[in-house]
């Protein structure tokens, strides 16, 4: 019996068989999101937007959350709030943003929040012609009541999609898939409804509503995109801890509405017993509480994951040394998703927030080729961009980066590196041989990220915030390099090209060797040196200090200019 009430719940948690591979998901989604749901205007938008370019904060992704629509999933826009629509997404496409839009699977007969309360002809309509599951059983949700569309009726799919062509029209990148389909319920709470084909499980109805809606999106865009549920309270009963969404449906996910808070709960002790409790609590919906689903998400195999920084909703004002913390935090995961109620104009809260959060954003813009490079990586069967290791909410970020966040309101924090080479990211003048146990303060300003020596990381550089680069580096990409030993790089291109291979190899002599194959593009290296180097060569001719060439002594950084775009090999002598 409790087999019978379960599965449909959750499906076999450990049935590899339901999911397919992850999604590819495209550079532009790894870039940072921005939205806002206090207004919910054009004119709100335009404002954070400009706020942002003025204050030189990088912004890819707008989300527009509801209520963007007349009635919920009409797919109308609301001219009210939006008005001439082909104008204003046609604005921000010319000025390079991607548009994602909130959705859910229910039509509606009577509304919370959108111009049209009374949907009651718009839910009749589908009713009337079958289109809804469980002969058009309502269920009250948080955004009114409504019945669920049938995915597995084309007639049916036929209408909604049609629904959604305008939309489509306009040029928007994405859906951001809300929890709805998790309610689909038949009476007392059986997790079975009739459909066109049959009778299908809450499970089941899961699964289609967010392949349905990928799929569909990917014919008329080729980089379209869900946001969708990983893992949410995977504690909690029925709370689905095999996965919301199926992971070959899941190109970008979220691990559901967080509130304002280091933790939601009363007694957040970091010792003894309460720790292990904190652990696996089911009722976390802060901060902690999100690190937690969104490394147990990397676990089930989900690549990209992430929340909204410093929480959906909650207490107000957002605590500031919160906000920092959980953005230094997001800018080592696939999503940088900066939005939700609170007041989100970084120029209007405190110099520290934004001086230190627009550094991050940056840096986590700058790490795309890198996360790319991982994505393609686990697309073709490999491991997750996120992989949790030894040490309280530790993990690996990519194969060559150790992040230990810091979830709690104080500097002192305890990190576990393990075996390896280390070096602080944000300031490596120091060499740490793990493994090894580390406690110590870190301010404001410093995060405990952590890149293994022999690492080789691409990245798009193009502000000096980082300390990897400066404007001068925009156009190019830049290597940068941790010689020990030997190690190779494989870097993926979003165009499709043939991935470009990077080779360092570190001789008993302390000379160093690079070696580019594949498809090559002009980029600089920089390379992490102890003492300036003797002499370069590129293909066995000497290189120019200076013109070629230079170093800093004060960062221990050679930079090399890499012009060719054909595969080189570089030598540097000590």
């Amino acid at each position: 019996m409790l087999v019978l009430w379960i599965h449909p719940f959750w499906g076999f948690p450990f049935n590899s068989q339901r999911h397919g591979p992850p999604p590819l998901t495209p550079p532009w989604a790894l870039e940072c999101w921005l939205w806002e749901d206090d207004a919910n205007t054009a004119k709100a938008v335009h404002e954070l937007l400009e706020g942002y370019r003025l204050h030189d904060i990088p912004v890819r992704t707008v989300l527009l959350d509801s209520p963007w629509s007349t009635q919920y999933n009409d797919f109308n826009v609301d001219t009210n709030r939006y008005p001439n629509p082909k104008e204003f997404f046609g604005n921000l496409q010319s000025q390079g943003y991607r548009v994602v839009l909130w959705m859910t699977c229910l039509v509606n007969s009577r509304n919370k929040d959108t111009a049209r309360q009374d949907s009651s002809a718009f839910f009749n309509e589908a009713q009337s012609k079958g289109y809804l599951a469980g002969n058009g059983r309502q269920t009250r949700w948080w955004k009114g009541k409504g019945g669920f569309i049938d995915y597995s009726n084309p007639a049916a799919m036929s209408w909604w999609h049609g629904l959604q062509q305008p939309v489509f029209d306009l040029g928007i990148d994405g859906w951001k898939l809300d929890g709805a389909d998790s309610l689909f319920l038949g009476p007392g709470f059986i997790p079975y409804q009739s459909t066109h084909k049959g009778l299908l499980s809450t499970r089941e109805y899961m699964d289609l509503y967010n392949r349905e809606e990928y799929r569909h999106g990917l014919q008329q865009n080729p980089e379209f995109i869900i946001l969708t549920r990983a893992i949410d309270n995977r504690y909690f009963p029925f709370a689905h801890p095999e996965g919301f969404a199926p992971l070959d449906a899941a190109p970008v996910t979220w691990v559901g509405d967080r509130t304002h808070q280091w933790s939601s709960k009363k007694d957040t002790s970091p010792t003894g017993k309460d720790a292990i409790l904190d652990w696996n609590s089911p009722l976390d919906r802060g901060f902690e509480g999100a690190i937690r689903d969104i490394l147990a998400s990397a676990e089930k195999g989900y690549c990209v994951v992430g929340d909204d920084i410093a929480g959906y909703h909650g207490p107000e004002p957002i605590p500031p040394r919160l906000y920092i913390r959980w953005a230094q935090f997001a800018t080592f995961t696939g999503l940088f998703l900066n939005g939700g109620h609170g007041e989100r104009r970084l120029w209007k809260r405190s110099p520290q927030e934004l001086e230190i959060i627009r550094r991050f954003a940056w840096l986590h813009t700058e790490l795309v080729p890198y996360m790319f490079t991982h994505v393609v990586r686990c697309h073709r069967g490999g491991r997750p961009l996120i992989r949790p290791t030894a040490g309280r909410y530790h993990y690996f970020f990519g194969d060559d980066l150790l992040i230990a966040p810091i979830y709690q309101d104080e500097t002192n924090h305890t990190v576990e590196l393990p075996p390896g080479t280390w070096r602080n990211l944000l300031d490596d003048r120091e060499r740490i041989q793990g493994p090894t146990t580390l406690k110590r303060s870190f301010t404001l300003e410093e995060f405990p990220a952590y890149v293994r020596e022999g690492a080789i990381i691409p990245s798009r550089v193009s502000r000096p915030y980082t300390g990897f680069g400066t404007t001068n580096s925009t156009p190019l990409l830049t290597w940068v390099i941790y010689p020990n030993a030997t190690n190779h790089f494989d870097l993926h291109h979003p165009n499709g090209t043939l991935a470009t291979r990077a080779t360092v190899r570190v001789n008993p002599q302390r000379e160093i060797d690079i070696a580019f194959q594949g498809t090559v593009e002009k980029a600089n290296l920089r390379i992490r040196l102890d003492t300036k180097p003797s002499a370069i060569t590129r293909n066995q001719t000497p290189l120019v200090e200076g013109l070629d060439w230079t170093f800093n002594p004060d960062t221990q950084r050679l930079i090399i200019h890499a012009p060719s775009l054909t595969p080189s090999h570089y030598r540097i002598l000590p």
